[in-house]
C-alpha cells in the first residue's frame, strides 16, 4: 500500500489534483517579476508628474501680452513705435542732407554753412546706422523724401540771400524740436536693443543740430511748433511757411 502511494506520487504531473483538490498553475517566474517592475515604474511616473509640473511654474513667469502689432526678433520685442521711429530716421537723412549741402553752397552766413555740414555730417552717420538697423530687424525703409519733405526742399531751393538763411534755420530747428520728443519716448521705453542704440544716436545726432540752428541767430522761438500731442501720432501740419509744424514728416 506505502509503495503504491509513493509510486503515485512521482507520477503525479503538475497541475494534477492532490488528494481530489485541484491545483493551480502559477505563471513564470519572470512574468512575475515584470509585472512588479511595471507597477513600481507606474507608480514613480505617477508621482513625478505633479512635483515636474508644480517646479516648472516657480521657474517660468508668466509672459505678458504683447502689445498689438509687436512681433519678436532676436533682439527683443518690436513694436510699432520702433518701426515708425526707424522710418522716421531713414527719412530725416533723405531730406536733411541735401537741405545741408544747399546751406554750404549758398549760406550767407558762416553759421548757416556750419549748420548745415552738421547736418551733413549727422545724418550720414545716423543713415548709415539705420541701415544697419532696418537690415538687422528685417524691416524695409524709405528710399526718398516724403511729399512734404520735398516741399520743404522746394522752398530752400527757391529761396536766396537772407531769406533763405531764414527758411533753413527754421524749418529744420522745427523739425528736430518735433523729432526730439519721439526720439525720447523710444529711447526710454523700446525693449529692443537695436532700436535703443539707434535712438541713444538719434539722441546725440538731434541735440547738436537744434544747437548749430541755434547759433545761426535766425530762429524764432516764438513761432516754433511745441511737442506734438502724442508722440506715437504726431498731429498733420501746413506744408508752408518757415513754422508749418514738420512733426510728422521729420
Amino acid at each position: 500500500m506505502r509503495k503504491s502511494m509513493s509510486t503515485s506520487r512521482k507520477k503525479r504531473e503538475p497541475g494534477k489534483a492532490v488528494y481530489g483538490i485541484p491545483r493551480a498553475n502559477r505563471p513564470p517566474r519572470w512574468l512575475a517579476t515584470l509585472l512588479v517592475v511595471v507597477a513600481v515604474v507606474f507608480t514613480a511616473t505617477a508621482l513625478a508628474i505633479p512635483v515636474l509640473r508644480s517646479a516648472g511654474s516657480y521657474r517660468t513667469a508668466p509672459r505678458a501680452e504683447a502689445s498689438p502689432g509687436t512681433v519678436q526678433t532676436p533682439t527683443g520685442p518690436l513694436t510699432p513705435l520702433d518701426r515708425d521711429f526707424v522710418k522716421r530716421v531713414r527719412l530725416a537723412g533723405l531730406w536733411e542732407i541735401p537741405a545741408g549741402r544747399m546751406a554750404v553752397a549758398k549760406g550767407g552766413t558762416a553759421e548757416v554753412r556750419t549748420a548745415g555740414q552738421h547736418l551733413i555730417d549727422g545724418h550720414t552717420d545716423l543713415d548709415r546706422a539705420v541701415l544697419d538697423t532696418a537690415r538687422t530687424l528685417g524691416l524695409g525703409v524709405p528710399e526718398e523724401p516724403s511729399a512734404q519733405q520735398k516741399t520743404w526742399l522746394k522752398q530752400l531751393d527757391d529761396a536766396q540771400g537772407p531769406e533763405f538763411d531764414r527758411l533753413f534755420a527754421n524749418i529744420v530747428r522745427n523739425a528736430h524740436g518735433q523729432v526730439f520728443a519721439v526720439v525720447a519716448q523710444v529711447r526710454a521705453g523700446t525693449q529692443n536693443s537695436t532700436v535703443r542704440d539707434l535712438a541713444t544716436t538719434a539722441n546725440s545726432t538731434v541735440l547738436d543740430h537744434m544747437t548749430v540752428l541755434e547759433e545761426t541767430g535766425l530762429v524764432k522761438f516764438g513761432d516754433l511748433s511745441g511737442p506734438p500731442a502724442t508722440a506715437a501720432s504726431p498731429p498733420p501740419s501746413p506744408s508752408q511757411g518757415p513754422a508749418s509744424g514738420p512733426a510728422t514728416q521729420r
